[in-house]
C-alpha cells in the first residue's frame, strides 16, 4: 500500500514539473539545489559486504560499530522522486542523506511538496580563482636540481625528525592515506613513485568530476602532493616520511575555476575512502573568500567542514592545508574545511628562519578558536611531471604532517583519530607555548621514538617582575646568537625591547627580511632558537604575540600597565614555558 502511494506521488510530481522541463518558450536556467530528506526508514545495510576489510579494521580498533545510521542507503524511491522532478541529480549522501541537484527555481519549488523531502536549500555557483599557490620557478621539471633544491629536499622531512622514524623503522606501513587533489599528472609514471608501483601502494584512484578512474590528468598538484609524503629524488632521497604507506587518490578540483561542485566531490571522495579503509585523508584544498564570508570559517557552515567532521566521527584524521591566505588583507584565516574543530590544519613556515611565511593563513577560526594546529615547511621540492620542481604553499606543508602521523599510527596502531590529533598538536616544537601563525609548531618525531618520557626542559629564562615591567631574561647557560627583532604579529597594543623601541610592527605586518645568504649556511645543525612570547586574556583569548631573536640577555620588557587582571603572559625558549599571571 505504502509503495502505491509513493508511485502515486511520484506521478503527481511528474506531471507538475511536466511543462517546467517541455515549456513553450525558453527552458528556465537550471542552478544548484541540496535536498535533504527526512528518514531512512526501511533500509536495511549489511556493513560487511559494504565497506572493504580494512575499513571494517578500522572501525574495530577505534571501538566504532560497524556501521551508523549516516552509513545506511538512501532511500531509492526519495532518490528517484528528485530524479523526475529535476534535471539532473548531481550526488547522492549516505551521510547526510540529502542528494545535490540541478533544477529551475519552479522545479525547486515543486520539491517542496515531494513526499521524504525535509527541505531544498539553493546553491548558488559562482566561478572563483584557483586556491593554490604556484610554483616558485627555483627549479623547472626536468631541469637540474642545484644544491640549495637538494639541501632543501633532504631538510623538509628532516625537520620533523625523519632520522628518528627511519632508525624506529618507522614508514607509515599498513597505514592508508587518501589524498584529495586537483589532478596527478604523471604519477603513474613518475620515477619518484617507482618504489609505490612496485608494490601496488595505489590500492584505489577515481576522478570525482568526470566520474571515471582515471586520475592521471588534470593538474600536476596531487603529484606534488603525493610526492611530500612518499616520493623520492634519483638518489633516494626521501621528500616525505610515508613511503610504506597505501594510497587512495581521488581527484575533487577543478584545475582553473572552482565551483560548489567541487565540495560535493569532495563529500562524495570522504565517503569513497571511508568506504574503502582510509586512516588518513589529507587535502590540501581550501574555499573561502567569493564563497563565504571569513565569519562562516566556524567549522559548522560549508558543506565540506561538515563532511570532514564526519569524516574524523569515523575514526579517519583529515590533516588538511591552512590556505595561503595570510598576506590577503581581505582574508587572512583559515579556510574551509581547515576551519573543522576536529581538522588538524597545517600552516606553512620558511624553511630557512623556521618562521610563518606571510602567505600562511592565520587562525584564530570564530570563536578564538585554535588554527592553525601545526606547522611544516611550506617551501618544498616536490616531484613534477619532467623532473621535480621548487613550489611554496601550505598545500605541501599539509602531506609532509600528513606522512608524519602515518608513521605514528603505524608504530601506536590503536590510538583513535582524536587521540592520534592531540598526541601530534603534543609533539610539536612549542608545545604548550602556540599562537596563531605556528600554532604548536613542527611535530617532531623524538617526541613517539624516544625510550622513555623526555626530561623536562630545563629553564632557559626567567621572569622577573621590577619596578614597572615584566623582564625576560636568558639565563647565561642557554646560548644566543646576536641578531634583530623579527615580529610576526600582534595587535593595537604596542610593548618595547629592552632598548625601548618598538617591539612589533602593524597589525598583520613583518619587518623586511634581510638578504638570504648562500644555500650552504642555509643547513644549520639545529633550528634557529627563538624566544616566543604571548598575552592572553583571563579567557585564554590571545590578545598579542610575536616571535623575538635574542640579541641581548634582557630579551624583552614589558609593561606592567599592559596586563590587565587575570592576564597571562606566557613565554617560550628553547623548549621551556614559562606564564606569569597578573594579580
Amino acid at each position: 500500500m505504502r509503495f502505491r502511494i509513493q508511485l502515486i506521488a511520484l506521478l503527481l510530481v511528474g506531471n507538475v514539473v511536466a511543462g517546467v522541463k517541455n515549456p513553450v518558450h525558453a527552458t528556465p536556467p537550471a542552478t544548484r539545489y541540496w535536498v535533504s530528506f527526512r528518514d531512512k526508514a526501511g533500509q536495511h545495510f549489511r556493513p560487511r559486504a559494504y565497506f572493504s576489510a580494512a575499513a571494517q579494521a578500522r572501525r574495530q580498533r577505534q571501538h566504532l560499530p560497524p556501521a551508523d545510521s549516516t552509513d545506511f542507503p538512501v532511500r531509492p524511491d526519495y532518490v528517484a522522486a528528485v530524479r523526475a522532478a529535476t534535471d539532473t541529480v548531481t550526488l547522492v549522501s549516505r551521510w547526510f542523506n540529502a542528494v545535490a541537484c540541478r533544477a529551475t527555481a519552479a522545479q525547486a519549488a515543486a520539491l517542496r511538496h515531494v513526499p521524504g523531502v525535509l527541505s531544498v536549500t539553493p546553491w548558488p555557483e559562482n566561478p572563483l580563482l584557483p586556491a593554490a599557490r604556484t610554483s616558485t620557478g627555483a627549479a623547472e621539471a626536468g631541469g637540474p636540481l642545484t644544491s640549495a633544491d637538494r639541501s632543501l629536499a633532504r631538510r623538509q622531512a628532516a625537520s620533523l625528525g625523519a632520522v628518528d622514524f627511519r632508525r624506529a623503522r618507522l614508514n607509515g606501513r599498513g597505514v592508508r592515506i587518501a589524498i584529495f587533489d586537483v589532478g596527478f599528472n604523471g604519477a603513474d609514471q613518475h620515477p619518484a613513485f617507482a618504489h609505490l608501483r612496485r608494490r601496488g601502494a595505489i590500492v584505489a584512484t577515481y576522478d570525482f568530476l568526470r566520474r571515471t578512474p582515471a586520475v592521471y590528468q588534470g593538474g600536476n598538484h596531487g603529484t606534488e602532493v603525493l610526492s611530500c609524503i612518499a616520493g623520492r629524488l634519483p638518489d633516494s632521497t626521501r621528500l616525505g616520511l610515508a613511503e610504506g604507506a597505501e594510497f587512495l587518490l581521488a581527484r575533487t578540483e577543478q584545475m582553473y575555476r572552482e565551483k560548489y561542485a567541487e565540495e560535493e566531490a569532495w563529500l562524495a571522495a570522504a565517503e569513497w575512502a571511508d568506504r574503502n579503509g582510509a586512516d588518513i585523508i589529507n587535502s590540501s584544498l581550501g574555499y573561502t573568500t567569493r564563497r563565504y564570508f571569513p565569519e562562516q570559517m566556524n567549522g559548522r557552515t560549508s558543506l565540506v567542514a561538515r563532511a570532514a567532521e564526519l569524516a574524523v566521527r569515523k575514526g579517519i584524521l583529515v590533516v588538511n592545508a591552512a590556505g595561503n591566505d595570510g598576506d590577503d588583507p581581505q582574508w587572512r584565516t583559515v579556510g574551509t574545511p581547515a576551519d573543522g574543530d576536529s581538522v588538524l590544519a597545517v600552516g606553512g613556515i620558511d624553511p630557512d628562519t623556521y618562521l610563518h611565511l606571510d602567505f600562511s593563513s592565520y587562525g584564530p577560526a570564530p570563536g578564538q578558536r585554535l588554527k592553525p594546529n601545526v606547522s611544516a615547511f611550506g617551501v618544498v621540492v616536490a616531484a613534477a611531471p619532467g623532473g621535480y620542481v621548487r613550489t611554496e604553499g601550505t598545500s605541501f606543508a599539509s602531506p609532509l604532517v600528513a606522512g608524519f602521523a602515518a608513521c605514528v599510527w603505524q608504530q601506536q596502531r590503536n590510538l583513535t583519530a582524536m587521540q592520534l590529533f592531540a598526541q601530534l598538536q603534543q609533539s610539536a616544537s612549542l608545545y604548550p607555548y602556540f599562537d596563531y601563525a605556528h600554532g604548536y609548531g613542527l611535530p617532531q618525531a623524538s617526541f613517539f621514538t624516544t625510550p622513555s618520557s623526555p626530561p623536562p626542559a630545563s629553564a632557559s629564562f626567567d621572569l622577573v617582575r621590577q619596578d614597572s615591567v615584566l623582564a625576560v631574561l636568558i639565563r647565561p647557560e642557554a646560548a644566543y646568537v646576536p641578531a634583530h627583532t623579527l615580529p610576526l604579529f600582534a595587535d593595537s597594543v604596542q610593548a618595547t625591547t629592552a632598548a625601548g623601541a618598538p617591539a612589533v610592527a602593524p597589525v598583520g605586518k613583518e619587518q623586511p627580511r634581510e638578504a638570504a645568504p648562500p644555500a650552504e649556511e642555509l643547513v644549520p645543525s639545529t633550528p634557529p632558537q627563538y624566544v616566543y612570547w604571548q598575552l592572553l586574556d583571563r579567557s585564554g583569548k590571545l590578545r598579542r604575540y610575536e616571535v623575538l631573536e635574542v640579541k641581548q640577555r634582557a630579551v624583552l620588557r614589558i609593561p606592567l600597565r599592559l596586563l590587565r587582571p587575570g592576564d597571562a603572559a606566557r613565554v617560550h625558549y628553547r623548549g621551556y614555558t614559562q606564564t606569569y599571571l597578573a594579580p
